[in-house]
């Protein structure tokens, strides 16, 4: 069984056997879903997730899906439940069990409990005869026929099956509660999308570092400038408004252009009319920029007041792309 052509006949035997689990669920899919969604939906209280074993461990990845696409959900260890977390389950809340068999020790002494406080009680379950089940307002059946484990012991088919059921009812309440690509930024403002929609010119701008020169400044002054800014660029300015740039390629251009210039000045080399976007703009536009003109820099300016310059590797460095 070693061999590498039977590892990978395993593999794939695995994989396939439970994509036909999940395949299953369509199935189950019925009112008992519809109306569990519409409960979480309408509920005013939070969402409490809880499980015990493998089950506890699909509970938590639910919980942090429902929490970063806008239901409010707390996970909820079954055993800890009743030896004092119960405490954290408030009047208005609406529980999710999840247990394969539906009769495990802890399951038949919480849910007693849960039903005297009162709180709506959805099951996922692969027993839609168990205790559990029998004991819930709704049930979400999760049966499969089988694990994919050779001794069909490991929960393989039956917490993928889980998992999906669980994405299933995050998917139907992230539409309709129209949740979208900005609402999951705000709970990601740390990742790439967050950075893309949330973050603006004006958050990555140092100010006390932008890069300027006048227009009769030589071009050893340029170049220094250039230098100390390390943006490769420096803007040129005049009565305080920006009346052009000049890049380390014009220096470059400059130099393969002329033997000598001691006789050139700053507003000899610059480009006029240089990309100019205000800080308020966002940095995803900014870089859509960049990449539209083939540039590498942005200069800034609000009101006509020269705020400094924003650079494409600066972006990139954030992780927008």
């Amino acid at each position: 069984m070693d061999t590498k052509e039977n590892i990978l006949i395993l593999a794939k035997k695995t994989i396939l056997s439970e994509s036909e689990s999940i395949a299953k669920l369509i199935d189950f899919i019925d009112i008992n879903f519809a109306e569990a969604t519409q409960i979480l939906f309408n509920s005013n209280g939070r969402l409490i997730v809880t499980g015990i074993g493998k089950s506890a461990i699909i509970a938590q990845k639910m919980v942090a899906t429902f929490n970063s696409t806008g239901t409010p959900s707390h996970f909820l260890h079954a055993s800890e439940a009743i030896h004092g977390d119960l405490g954290m389950v408030q009047p208005d809340d609406v529980v999710i069990c999840i247990s394969k068999s539906g009769n495990s020790p802890e399951i038949k002494i919480l849910i007693p409990i849960l039903k005297r406080f009162g709180n709506k009680l959805i099951a996922i379950t692969g027993n839609i005869t168990s205790f559990l089940a029998k004991e819930s307002d709704f049930i979400l059946n999760t049966t499969v026929d089988a694990e994919s484990c050779p001794n069909n012991l490991a929960p393989t088919n039956s917490t993928t099956a889980q998992l999906v059921m669980g994405d299933a009812l995050a998917v139907c309440l992230m539409q309709m509660r129209n949740f979208t690509p900005e609402d999951f930024a705000k709970y990601h403002p740390g990742g790439a999308l967050g950075k893309k929609l949330l973050l603006r010119v004006s958050n990555m701008l140092d100010e006390t570092h932008k890069p300027k020169v006048k227009p009769n400044s030589s071009i050893k002054e340029v170049i220094f400038e250039i230098s100390a800014k390390r943006l490769g660029v420096t803007a040129v300015i005049e009565n305080e408004k920006v009346i052009g740039i000049i890049t380390d390629g014009d220096i470059r251009r400059m130099l393969n252009e002329n033997d000598t210039f001691t006789h050139l000045t700053a507003k000899d080399i610059m480009t006029k009319n240089p990309k100019m976007i205000q800080s308020t703009t966002m940095v995803a536009e900014a870089l859509n920029i960049l990449e539209d003109f083939s540039i590498t820099q942005l200069v800034v300016v609000d009101n006509g007041e020269y705020k400094g310059v924003i650079h494409l590797h600066d972006i990139l460095k954030e992780g927008i792309v």
